[in-house]
């Protein structure tokens, strides 16, 4: 996901730059070039990141008790025998 509000900050600071300058078509130009650019590095936000870690995390917990698992009852299984 884009981060709507890094783009915004970048825009307003351009349109700041170039506030005197008779290119009025410029900030809206640079935020669509900016918002593009973005699109296509398959960006994702902080938050998405940080969700989508503690997933991983959680699922490497699980992994490791059912491995915990899968051992006992393979020790039991050969022992069993």
């Amino acid at each position: 996901m884009i981060d709507i509000n890094f783009i915004e900050e970048l825009s307003i600071k351009f349109s700041h730059l170039v506030n005197s300058s008779p290119a009025g078509d410029i900030q809206a130009n640079f935020r669509a070039l900016l918002e593009g650019a973005f699109t296509k590095l398959e960006l994702v936000s902080r938050e998405e990141f940080d969700i989508q870690a503690e997933v991983l995390r959680h699922t490497r917990e699980k992994l490791n008790e059912l491995e915990v698992k899968l051992e006992r009852l393979e020790s039991l299984e050969i022992n069993g025998q």
